[in-house]
């Protein structure tokens, strides 16, 4: 059949009613946080959780002149355009309050509305819904691990086309559902901070005689180094870095690495291995510890970790004591250096303090700490489930099917 070509008149590429795409910058910069009356840049992972994170951000040095026409500012968009994990290419976050003299790095998309047909917020809504992540999965192009979209790719992509009232309708409802997810995830942080004080009272109760790490039965080795020479020779497998180690577990997208047979047998996990973090810009996250469990055996580690394996003590109680305040105070009275960054050796975590407590108390401690994550769990659990809801109304929403209320 002949005729006129269809006309999507549902959509609206993104070029119709956007004033500029803007690519940021990443100067070389200090490896901490920018204090309060200085110049940062943010890190790439201050957009990709989804969420603007501004406390993900390093210090430009002093002798480096900032350009102030990148400062973040409340009310921008903010894409990812490039990463080594497809998922975290095109993420999108809007920044509500923005602290001053931050700037955009170079990984990062700023997306600048034409507000008298196009609401900010509600392009960071529509730009993270299924059909958005359907397009920019169709423009990403990639090579050696390296996953990006460009500013014309970002330019073509098609949004919703809404009158602003029912944008900001949508943007209402969207905001009433962060609201309610909002005060659970306060009550999660809440119950989380309660149970970190348990737990270091019941530390600090547990008495027993306080040793050196290297006297209480456990083997140190650090990772396989990553470098050049790391050229593929048999079969793959994963290996976890510092950012797959939380304060108590492991997570994240694991890397893969494909080793000789020899680094399989001598750098792979087992289950309730310790793996702590060699250094770290923060003092409060130096020497942050992670069990392993079943998900990770078999995995390898990479050289700016250690693993601890005990001979005779719970590896949960080992994690709790060597992330507890007293192991902190220990690293930071250690580890200070002039550049801000903070890094441990074997000599220090040898030394590093470790109490001599019985196996009952043990026990007793980490089933407290067990059980106060089981109810974690389960409000985590809610907070999923409303997630969930929330996305499928705004889908709903975003397609026309349904009109949004005002809030």
């Amino acid at each position: 059949m002949g005729g006129e070509p269809v006309v999507d008149r549902l959509t609206v590429p993104l070029k119709d009613v956007l004033q500029k795409v803007e690519t940021g910058w990443s100067p070389v910069c200090e490896p901490r946080l920018p204090a309060a009356d200085e110049w940062g840049v943010l890190k790439l992972s201050a957009v990709t959780s989804g969420s603007f994170l501004a406390e993900e951000a390093k210090a430009l040095p002093s002798s480096v002149a900032p350009r102030p026409a990148l400062e973040v500012k409340s009310g921008d968009v903010l894409m990812s355009r490039a990463n080594g994990v497809k998922a975290l290419v095109g993420v999108v976050c809007s920044v509500g309050l923005a602290r001053r003299k931050l700037m955009v790095p170079d990984l990062v998309f700023r997306l600048v509305t034409d507000p008298e047909v196009l609401d900010s917020q509600f392009l960071a809504i529509a730009l993270a819904s299924a059909a958005s992540r359907k397009q920019i999965d169709e423009v990403m192009r990639g090579s050696s691990g390296q996953y990006k979209i460009s500013q014309a790719d970002v330019r073509s992509l098609r949004v919703p086309r809404l009158p602003l009232d029912e944008q900001r309708r949508i943007v209402s409802a969207h905001a009433a559902f962060e609201r309610r997810i909002g005060a659970l995830e306060q009550l999660a942080a809440k119950r989380a901070t309660l149970l970190d004080a348990l737990v270091e009272q019941l530390l600090k109760a547990s008495g027993g005689e306080v040793v050196p790490l290297k006297e209480a039965g456990v083997s140190i080795d650090a990772g396989i180094t990553l470098g050049a020479h790391r050229v593929p020779r048999l079969r793959p497998a994963g290996y976890l870095r510092v950012a797959n180690v939380r304060k108590g577990w492991v997570e994240g997208d694991v890397a893969l690495l494909e080793a000789m047979e020899r680094d399989h047998h001598r750098y792979s996990l087992a289950s309730g291995d310790l793996l702590v973090v060699e250094g770290h810009a923060d003092p409060e996250q130096i020497g942050r510890c992670a069990v392993i469990g079943a998900a990770q055996v078999g995995l390898l580690y990479q050289n700016h970790l250690f693993r601890l394996r005990f001979d005779d003590a719970l590896p949960e109680f080992c994690m709790l004591w060597l992330n507890s305040a007293t192991v902190r105070n220990y690293w930071k009275s250690q580890c200070a250096t002039s550049s801000g960054l903070y890094t441990i050796n074997s000599r220090l975590l040898e030394g590093a303090p470790f109490p001599r407590v019985g196996r009952g108390e043990q026990d007793r401690i980490v089933g407290a700490w067990k059980a106060g994550n089981h109810a974690a769990a389960l409000l985590n659990q809610r907070i999923a489930k409303l997630r969930t809801v929330q996305q499928g109304v705004v889908e709903e929403l975003l397609s026309g099917h349904s009109r949004a209320s005002a809030a």
